[in-house]
């Protein structure tokens, strides 16, 4: 028997390339696998059509950093840990006290909608009605969410996270996967380790079982959690810090690649 019965991948910066496409060759390694193959990823929901569209089948999901277990043959959410409208407000005056330049958004209705403030800068979702803009933060903060995200224009990446978690302490999980100062912000013990955890213990699998590939900070739970990790050739400096191994980088298909050799396809 292999010694991997999972695999477990991030999907920015790690499965896909930088414009968003998937390769043949990660295509055709996936569905050759022998074991399931679940994304980990911070996306939301809304966000994973962009990726289902390009594969035969789609695959488990989770989404939000560990927030949201996602099943893409019923379109059903089969577990959700929110940020209680309560706590956001909590965490909102706080940032807002401590970060005059901070704009926030926030992913909501099991990640399937999404608020943001007008300072907000709109970059990847289109205007329909899953997305609305508001006026006031008691607005953006009415509804439990499963995601918190705050941006500001005057820190950078690594700078703003430590900031922003220094300010939180135990009362939310702060972490980051981009390269500017964006945070996410979720409910306390909120991970992808955590997330990954509860769909394995469904599936009867447990952390030695599981082969996980990921290149940032927000990856960095499941990296340690998992029995062997790997981390891109593009990995943030934290995140080869922690893995097992160090592979290619997403552009040269590092995944597929790793997978290829390990299952001997």
């Amino acid at each position: 028997m292999h010694p991997f019965r999972l695999v477990a991948s991030d999907i920015d910066g790690t499965l896909i390339h930088h414009d968003g496409t998937l390769s043949k060759r990660t295509i055709d390694v996936i569905h050759a696998l022998p074991v399931p193959f679940v994304l980990v990823t911070g996306r939301p929901v809304r966000w994973l059509r962009q990726l289902y569209d390009q594969m035969p089948e789609p695959v488990p999901a989770i989404c939000a950093n560990g927030a949201v277990i996602y099943d893409p043959d019923t379109d059903k959410v089969l577990r959700c840990e929110n940020l209680s409208a309560d706590l956001l407000l909590d965490v909102a005056k706080k940032l807002r006290a401590a970060i005059p330049d901070i704009a926030m958004a926030v992913e909501v209705e099991e990640g399937r909608r999404f608020w943001y403030e007008e300072a907000w800068p709109l970059r990847w979702d289109p205007e329909h009605e899953e997305v609305r803009v508001l006026t006031t933060t008691e607005e953006l903060v009415s509804a439990p969410a499963v995601k918190l995200l705050a941006r500001s224009a005057n820190h950078g990446a690594d700078e703003f996270a430590e900031l922003v978690s220094g300010l939180l302490g135990e009362i939310a999980t702060v972490t980051h996967s981009s390269r500017s100062a964006l945070v996410e912000i979720s409910a306390a013990g909120v991970t992808k380790a955590a997330g990954l955890a509860w769909l394995c213990a469904q599936e009867g699998f447990e952390a030695q079982d599981v082969l996980a590939f990921g290149d940032m900070p927000n990856d960095i739970p499941m990296l340690t959690w998992a029995g062997h990790s790997v981390a891109m050739g593009n990995a943030h400096p934290a995140v080869r810090a922690v893995a097992d191994e160090v592979g290619l980088t997403n552009d040269e298909d590092g995944v597929a690649r790793y997978l290829r050799d390990a299952f001997d396809l």
